[in-house]
Formats: C-alpha cells, sequence, structure tokens
C-alpha cells in the first residue's frame, strides 16, 4: 500500500517540479544599450576624454560598443573586457581590482583570458536583478572611466525601474 501511495505523492507534485524549470530573466534592449553607451561618451567628452564605450547584455555579450574618434586602438578591447568582467564576477572592476592583488586569494582571476580587473566596469542592475554592464576605456584612470560608465547607468536607470 505505501508503494502506490508515494508514487500518488510523486506523480501528483510534478507540476511544481516543471514550474521551477525555466525561469524570465530581463534583458537590456539594444536602444538602452545604446542610450547608456552614448551617455557615457558624453560625460567622458565633457571632460576631454577620448574612450571607448561597450554596452554588454548579462550574459557578458557586447550589445553596443562606441569608440570616439580620437581613442587609441587598444581601447575598444579593453572596455568590452571590463564590461565582460563586471557581470562575469558580478561586481564592479574597481572592486575585482582590489580583490585581485597580487598574494590575494582571488589573485588568479586575473590570469583568465578576456579578464580586465582594473576600473572602468560597472554592473547594470535593476530591481534585485542584473541586466548587463558598462566598461568605459580611455580616460586617464580608473576613476575617471568609472565616473564615465556611472553617467551611462544614470540616464538609463528611469527606464529600467519601471
Amino acid at each position: 500500500m505505501t508503494r502506490p501511495l508515494g508514487l500518488a505523492l510523486l506523480l501528483a507534485s510534478a507540476p511544481a517540479w516543471a514550474a521551477d524549470a525555466t525561469f524570465t530573466v530581463k534583458v537590456l534592449t539594444p536602444e538602452t544599450a545604446l542610450k547608456a553607451a552614448q551617455a557615457a561618451l558624453a560625460r567622458c567628452r565633457a571632460n576631454g576624454y577620448q574612450v571607448a564605450v561597450a554596452v554588454s547584455d548579462r550574459m557578458g555579450v557586447v550589445q553596443v560598443l562606441l569608440r570616439d574618434r580620437f581613442a587609441g586602438p587598444h581601447t575598444p578591447d579593453m572596455a568590452s573586457a571590463k564590461a565582460y568582467t563586471a557581470v562575469s564576477f558580478r561586481t564592479n572592476t574597481t572592486e575585482l581590482a582590489d580583490a585581485t592583488q597580487a598574494g590575494k586569494p582571488q589573485s588568479g582571476i586575473r590570469s583568465r583570458p578576456g579578464v580586465a580587473a582594473v576600473g572602468g566596469g560597472l554592473m547594470i542592475e535593476a530591481g534585485g536583478s542584473l541586466h548587463g554592464a558598462i566598461g568605459v576605456s580611455g580616460a586617464p584612470g580608473g576613476r575617471e572611466d568609472d565616473a564615465c560608465a556611472a553617467a551611462g547607468i544614470a540616464a538609463i536607470r528611469e527606464d529600467l525601474e519601471l
């Protein structure tokens, strides 16, 4: 008798398992990614910096990449790597730079291909969910790259919070 009862309970709970088999995620639209990149580029230009800006989706794939006319040839790759790193490790790259210094337990992260453990990569989060990341390269130092990236996020904050 216990075997049929167990089977009945198992079959009755099957719909609950099916409900957990998938989940819904929010992904930035290309228009939103472009708006963030343009705002970050404008912020850097206003301060006299020629930069590249990359916005990636939550999986680290670049959706938008903008390079100003006189930004260095390395800046597109670096901006993309910063966005990828922020979204992959779910942390802003300035924080990752500190956590991965030589001699620290996470220092090996720096040797991973495509990782840029330097300032300028910020996560794009809203409503408790990661939507993507923005990376900026070309300003004089990570702090300025971070400021431009933050301006990009600020430009889309209201769009994401709705």
